[in-house]
C-alpha cells in the first residue's frame, strides 16, 4: 500500500515516484465483457467505442498481416510504433491483434500510464509468462508518455524473460518515434514503425467496410439492413478514416429507425450523433413539473447543465473524484456536485470505479464536440457562450507560481487537435489562452510546443510570445520543441523579408537551435545559408565580417559533427583569420570571439592528428580567456570552462596527464558552479569535462575517484539522452564505453556491470552508424572491440567472436579511405581478433592470420614513421609469440621474435607510452567541437 493505493504485480517490476504513485500500471488483457445492448442502443456514440466492439473486425487485412509477421520474426525483443490520424482505426486493429495473439498461445498486457490519469483499482496481476510462447505488449497514447515514463517500462524485467517479446505502441504522429527508438536502442530491441494509411478509395475496402458496420449496427437496432445504403459518397477524402465509415454506418440505421433522413458528410454526420447526445440528456432529465415526488427523482441535472460537464470532461478526461469536484464546483454548476456527477456517471459509465468525468468517445468525436460547442463555427450546431469561459478556467494556471494540473496537457493537446480540422477554436479560444501566459507552453513541455508548431493554423504572435520566453542557452528537455518553433518561425520571417542581413541572422539563429537539438543535418543547412549572405555583404562592407565569421564558426562546428573534418577546418581557419584581424584593431570587443574560435580550430586539427598545433591553439584561447574571465568573470567564466577543457585534452596527446589533470579540474569547478546554477544549460558541459577527468585520473592511478567522476558523467548523460537523444546519445555512448573498459580493473564483480555498460555503448554506436557511418562506425568499431573483450570474459564466446569480427570488419573499410587514421586501429582489433578466438578455442588458423596481419601493418607503418609504432609492433609481437604457444604453435614462435626481440625494450617505458596512447583515444572518441556561444 502507497499513499492510500494498494497495486502490486507478480512476475514484473513496480516503478513508482517518490509519493508512492506508480510511473503505470501492467494489466492482462482480456476480452471486454460485452456491454448491455440496451444501454449501447440508447446512446449511439456507445456504439463506436472500440471498447465494446459492436462492429465486427472488418478490412485492414494487409496491415493486421503485417502485425503478425511482425510478431513471428525478428530479434527476441521487439517495438513498433503504430501510428495515424485520430478515427483510423488503431485501437480497433491492436485489440484484433491482441485477441489473435492470445489465441496463438501470446501473454497480452496492456500498460496504463499512472500520472495524469486515474489507476484501475488496488489490487495484483500476476504477469507470470507460465507456458505463454511469447508476451505483447500494448500501450496506446504512447505519444502522451513522458519519454522517462516509457523508458522505466522499456527497463521492466517482464521485458527479459527469456521469451520472445513484442511492444505495440499506438499514436497518432511519428513525431515522438526518433527519442523512443533512441531509448529502445539501449535494450538492444528491434525497431519499426507502421502508418495506418487512409483507407483506400478505390479498392471497395470503404463500401466493405461501411457493410459490415451498417449489419452490425442493424443487429443492435433489430433491423433489417436492406437498402440501408450511405446516402452520399464514400470517395470523399474524410472517409478515409475507419471513425468516419463507422459513423456514417451508424447515423445510417440510427435515422431509418427514427425516421430522419441522415446527412452525407462528415462534419454533419457528427452533429447528427452530438444531437442525439443532448436528445438522451433530456430523456434522462425528463419533465419534473408532472411528477408527484420530484425529490425522490434520481437524475436531476437540467441538460443544459450536462452540456457543460460533458464538454469540461472532453477537456479532463477520467479524473479522480476529489479533483472531478474541485473542478465543476470552480464552474459554480446547479444542482449540487455530486448530484452532478452521479448523473453524468448515469450518461457515461467510468471504466474505473475511483474515477469521475469519463469523457466523450471516441476521442475524434470528444474533440468535435468541443471545437462545436464553442462559438466562431458556421455548422449547424449551437455552440455555447459560456464554453470559452470554461475552457478558460481549465487551461489557465490559478496562481502565478501554482504547479500545472495532471490533465493540463490533456486538455491543450485535444483543443490544438480540435484546431487542426476547425480553426476557430485556435483563433478564438485556444490561443488567446496561451498569449495570456505564454509560459505555459514552456513549462508543459516540448511535445506541446511542437504540436503547437506543427499546426497549420497557429498564431504567429503566439508562437512568437512563446520564443520570447525561451532560454538563452541549451535546454536538454525544450530543444527539440524549440527547433520546431524555431523553423517554423524562421520559415514565416523569411517570407516576411528581403533584407540580407536580417536574413542571415535569421539563418544564423535557427543554426544555433538546430544545433542545439541535434539536428546537425538541418543546421548544417541553415549555416551553409548564412555563410553565403554574411560573405556577399562582407566583400561590400568590413562592417560584416563579425557576423561572418560567427557563421563560418558556426559551419565548422557543423561540418564537423557530419565528420567533414576537412571541410570544418577551413570553415574554422578563415574564421580565426577574420577574428584575428578584428581583435587587433579592437581587442575590448573581439578577444573573446578570437578565443571561442581558436577552440574550435583547435578541436578541428585534433580530429586530423595534427596535434601540436591544436595544443598551440588550445593554450593561446586559455590565454585570452583568463585575462577576460579575470576582468569580468560572470561573463567570461562559462568561455574560460570550455578553454580549459579542450587544454586539457589536448594536453593529455602528449602524455602530460599530471598537468592535464590541474586543468581538467580546474574546468569540472568551474561547470559544476554553472551546472548548479542553470542545470538544464550546463549539464551536458559538466557530463563532458566529468569523462575527461575520469579517463586522465584512471591514466595516474587514481583508480576509485576516476570511476566516480566516469559514473557522474553516465548519470547524467543517461538523463539528457533521455530527454534529448539526438543531441546527447553519442557522448552518452561514449561515457558507457568509457565506464565498461574500465570497471573490470577494479575486481572480476564489476565484471558484470562492465559488460552492460559496454552492451549499451554498442547498441546507441550501432543505431547512429547507422544513420550516419562517417561520423560513428569508427566509434562502434572501437566499441565492439571492447564489448568482445567483455564478452569473452564473461564466457560469451559466439558473441565475443562476432563482435570482434564486425570491429575488424569495420576498421578494414576506414583503412581503406584513411590510412594514417585507421590502419593503427585497424591492427588494434585484430590483435584483439586472434586474442578472442584463442581464449575461445575457435577459428585458430584465423587467428594466426590476423596477428600475422596486425605485424605487417605495423612494419609498413613503421617504414613510413619511424619509430612511431615501436611499442605497438613489440606488444603485437609478445601477444603474438604467447598465443602461438599457447595454442601448440610454439614452433613458429622463434621466427616471430627474430623479427623483432622484445627483451631489448624498455618494458615500464613500453607500457607507459601504451596507457598513454589509450588515454588519448579515449578522450579522441568524445572530443566534441561547440559553436561559441
Amino acid at each position: 500500500m502507497e499513499s492510500g493505493f494498494g497495486y502490486g504485480v507478480i512476475g514484473a517490476d513496480l516503478h513508482v515516484f517518490g509519493d508512492g504513485l506508480p510511473l503505470y500500471v501492467l494489466e492482462n488483457w482480456r476480452v471486454p465483457p460485452a456491454a448491455d445492448p440496451a444501454w449501447l442502443w440508447e446512446l449511439p456514440s456507445r456504439m463506436l467505442n472500440a471498447k465494446h466492439a459492436v462492429v465486427h473486425f472488418t478490412g485492414r487485412a494487409n496491415e493486421l498481416a503485417e502485425l503478425h509477421q511482425w510478431r513471428q520474426s525478428g530479434p527476441r525483443l521487439a517495438a513498433r510504433w503504430l501510428y495515424g490520424a485520430g478515427g483510423q482505426g488503431k485501437t480497433r486493429l491492436a485489440a484484433q491483434f491482441a485477441k489473435e495473439s492470445d489465441a496463438a498461445g501470446w501473454k497480452v498486457v496492456t500498460a496504463i500510464h499512472g500520472p495524469g490519469t486515474v489507476l484501475p483499482p488496488p489490487g495484483s496481476q500476476d504477469m507470470r509468462l507460465s507456458d505463454a510462447i511469447g508476451l505483447l505488449i500494448i500501450i496506446d497514447y504512447a505519444d502522451r508518455w513522458p519519454l522517462t515514463h516509457l523508458t522505466w517500462l522499456f527497463s521492466n524485467r517482464l521485458l527479459r524473460r527469456g521469451v520472445p517479446t513484442r511492444v505495440l505502441l499506438l499514436a497518432r504522429t511519428p513525431d515522438s518515434w526518433p527519442a523512443v527508438r533512441a531509448s529502445l536502442a539501449n535494450h538492444h530491441a528491434g525497431t519499426s514503425s507502421q502508418l495506418l494509411e487512409p483507407l483506400p478509395d478505390s479498392s471497395g475496402q470503404r463500401a466493405e467496410m461501411f457493410t459490415a458496420a451498417r449489419d452490425s449496427f442493424a443487429s443492435r437496432y433489430q433491423v433489417e439492413p436492406v437498402g440501408l445504403d450511405h446516402p452520399g459518397s464514400l470517395d470523399h477524402p474524410d472517409f478515409g478514416l475507419t471513425l468516419a465509415v463507422h459513423m456514417a454506418a451508424l447515423v445510417a440505421v440510427d435515422a431509418y429507425v427514427n425516421g430522419h433522413r441522415p446527412p452525407q458528410d462528415v462534419a454533419d454526420l457528427t452533429v447528427y450523433l452530438l444531437d442525439r447526445e443532448h436528445l438522451h440528456w433530456a430523456r434522462l432529465y425528463g419533465d419534473a413539473t408532472h411528477e408527484l415526488d420530484v425529490a425522490g427523482r434520481t437524475y436531476q441535472t437540467p441538460p443544459e447543465v450536462m452540456n457543460r460537464v460533458v464538454f469540461t470532461a472532453a477537456l479532463t478526461g477520467a479524473v479522480t473524484y476529489s479533483v472531478g469536484a474541485t473542478v465543476l464546483g470552480n464552474l459554480r454548476l446547479r444542482p449540487e456536485t455530486d448530484r452532478i456527477i452521479a448523473d453524468h456517471g448515469a450518461c457515461y459509465p467510468p471504466a474505473n470505479q475511483a474515477s469521475v468525468l469519463e469523457p466523450l468517445y471516441p476521442d475524434r468525436l470528444a474533440e468535435d464536440f468541443l471545437a462545436l460547442t464553442m462559438p466562431g463555427h458556421p455548422a449547424e450546431y449551437p455552440a455555447q457562450a459560456w464554453a470559452p469561459d470554461v475552457a478558460a478556467t481549465l487551461v489557465t494556471r490559478q496562481h502565478r507560481h501554482s504547479a500545472l494540473p495532471d490533465y493540463f496537457p490533456r486538455s491543450v493537446i485535444f483543443l490544438a487537435a480540435a484546431a487542426g480540422r476547425w480553426p476557430h477554436v485556435g483563433e478564438n479560444h485556444l490561443y488567446p489562452l496561451l498569449h495570456q501566459d505564454p509560459q505555459l507552453a514552456l513549462d508543459v513541455g516540448s511535445a506541446v510546443l511542437t504540436t503547437l508548431a506543427n499546426n497549420p493554423t497557429i498564431d504567429m504572435t503566439l508562437l512568437e510570445a512563446i520564443e520570447a520566453r525561451f532560454p538563452e542557452g541549451r535546454h536538454a528537455d525544450l530543444d527539440p520543441g524549440i527547433a520546431i518553433v524555431t523553423d517554423r518561425l524562421t520559415n514565416h520571417r523569411l517570407n516576411q523579408t528581403e533584407d540580407p542581413a536580417e536574413r542571415a541572422l535569421l539563418y544564423s539563429n535557427l543554426n544555433q537551435r538546430l544545433s542545439y537539438a541535434g539536428m546537425h543535418v538541418q543546421a548544417l543547412a541553415a549555416s551553409e545559408e548564412a555563410v553565403v549572405i554574411w560573405r556577399e555583404l562582407a566583400e561590400a562592407d568590413g562592417a560584416y565580417e563579425d557576423p561572418l565569421a560567427g557563421s563560418l564558426e558556426s559551419l565548422g562546428v557543423d561540418l564537423s559533427s557530419l565528420g567533414r573534418h576537412v571541410e570544418a577546418l577551413a570553415a574554422s581557419e578563415e574564421a580565426v583569420v577574420l577574428y584575428r584581424r578584428l581583435a587587433e584593431a579592437d581587442p575590448v570587443t573581439f578577444e573573446g570571439d578570437l578565443a571561442g574560435s581558436l577552440i574550435n580550430l583547435g578541436a578541428d586539427l585534433s580530429n586530423l592528428k595534427r596535434y601540436e598545433e591544436a595544443l598551440a591553439a588550445s593554450e593561446e584561447a586559455v590565454v585570452l580567456y583568463r585575462r577576460l574571465a579575470n576582468s569580468d568573470p560572470a561573463v567570461y567564466r562559462e568561455d574560460l570552462a570550455w578553454a580549459l577543457d579542450s587544454l586539457g585534452t589536448d594536453l593529455s596527446e602528449f602524455g602530460q596527464h599530471k598537468y592535464a589533470l590541474v586543468i581538467l579540474d580546474e574546468a569540472v569547478q568551474a561547470r559544476r558552479r554553472l551546472a548548479k546554477a542553470s542545470p538544464a544549460e550546463f549539464e551536458a558541459d559538466l557530463a563532458h569535462s566529468l569523462n575527461v577527468q575520469g579517463i586522465l585520473l584512471w591514466s595516474v592511478g587514481r583508480h576509485q575517484d576516476a570511476l566516480r567522476a566516469i559514473d557522474e558523467a553516465v548519470a547524467l548523460y543517461r538523463r539528457l539522452a533521455v530527454a534529448n537523444p539526438l543531441a546527447f546519445e553519442a557522448d552518452f555512448a561514449w561515457s558507457l564505453d568509457t565506464l565498461g573498459s574500465r570497471l573490470p580493473k577494479l575486481g572480476q564483480d564489476r565484471e558484470a556491470e562492465a559488460l552492460a555498460a559496454s552492451e549499451e555503448a554498442v547498441a546507441i554506436y550501432r543505431r547512429l552508424a547507422v544513420d550516419n557511418p562517417t561520423v560513428y562506425e569508427a566509434n562502434f568499431a572501437h566499441a565492439l572491440n571492447n564489448v568482445s573483450i567483455r564478452l569473452t570474459k564473461s564466457n560469451r564466446h559466439d558473441e565475443a567472436l562476432a563482435a570482434s569480427e564486425e570491429a575488424v570488419v569495420i576498421y578494414r573499410r576506414l583503412a581503406e579511405i584513411d590510412v594514417a587514421t585507421f590502419k593503427p586501429d585497424l591492427a588494434n582489433s585484430l590483435e584483439t581478433f586472434a586474442g578472442v578466438r584463442t581464449e575461445a578455442r575457435q577459428d585458430l588458423d584465423h587467428a594466426k592470420c590476423a596477428i600475422r596481419d596486425a605485424i605487417e601493418i605495423y612494419q609498413r607503418l613503421n617504414e613510413t614513421q619511424p619509430g612511431r609504432f615501436k611499442v605497438e609492433m613489440a606488444i603485437t609481437h609478445r601477444t603474438a609469440v604467447q598465443l602461438l604457444g599457447y595454442v601448440g604453435c610454439g614452433d613458429e614462435a622463434p621466427s616471430l621474435r627474430h623479427q623483432i626481440d622484445i627483451r631489448y625494450l624498455d618494458v615500464k617505458a613500453m607500457l607507459l607510452y601504451l596507457k598513454n596512447a589509450l588515454t588519448a583515444r579515449a578522450l579522441r572518441w568524445g572530443r566534441r567541437s561547440t559553436p561559441h556561444p
